[in-house]
């Protein structure tokens, strides 16, 4: 299975850089990565096609990094909540 196209298909992908098809053709393992703001009340329906689109590149063979808390909550929220 073919991770862009598949994205493709179902709708989650609108554009991409010229290099992505060849860096995720290429054999090795690459690397994506979210992070949330653990100050939020609960996540939205965008955080969950992030986390759908970090599943299916786990099915692809590629290595999803979700990161929680610490440098990304101090970076998400303006607010200055800790």
């Amino acid at each position: 299975m073919n991770f862009l196209e598949e994205m493709q298909w179902r709708g989650l992908v609108f554009d991409h850089s010229s290099d992505l098809p060849q860096a995720l053709a290429q054999a090795q393992i690459q690397k994506a990565y979210i992070g949330f703001d653990c100050t939020a009340t609960s996540l939205h329906v965008g955080s969950l096609i992030q986390i759908m689109i970090l599943r299916w590149l786990q099915e692809t063979g590629h290595r999803p990094i979700i990161l929680l808390g610490g440098g990304t909550t101090k970076v998400g929220d303006p607010s200055g909540r800790d």
